[in-house]
């Protein structure tokens, strides 16, 4: 990814007021909180920028969802590698800054 698509990702989560890391539950229920905020419909207000603000809102969330699209990960296990649920999961998502495992745990020692 380049600096200006980590940059772009980066706007989209402060955007929305998600962690550094986040579920794509958390990332859809961010969404649909400040949708509900700020729509020129639900306060009652026509105000222009309520109307910049939620396409800008839609345009993070869409980024943030192809960013999530774009990680294929096998469904089965490779020659050699374990079958622990676990380190499946740790493997493929517990370095990624989106999917990682939540500050203050501690990795699982193998």
């Amino acid at each position: 990814m380049t600096r200006e698509e980590w940059q772009a990702i980066d706007a989209a989560r402060q955007l929305l007021h998600l962690d550094e890391r986040a579920t794509l539950g958390e990332i859809k229920r961010a969404y649909r909180k400040m949708c509900k905020q700020h729509h020129p419909d639900a306060a009652g207000d026509e105000s222009v920028q309520d109307a910049v603000l939620i396409r800008e809102l839609t345009r993070g969330y869409d980024l943030l969802m192809c960013y999530c699209e774009q990680f294929r990960i096998p469904l089965v296990p490779s020659d050699g590698e374990s079958i622990d649920p676990e380190d499946w999961w740790m493997d493929r998502f517990g370095r990624d800054p989106l999917w990682g495992e939540k500050e203050g745990k501690s990795q699982k020692k193998g």
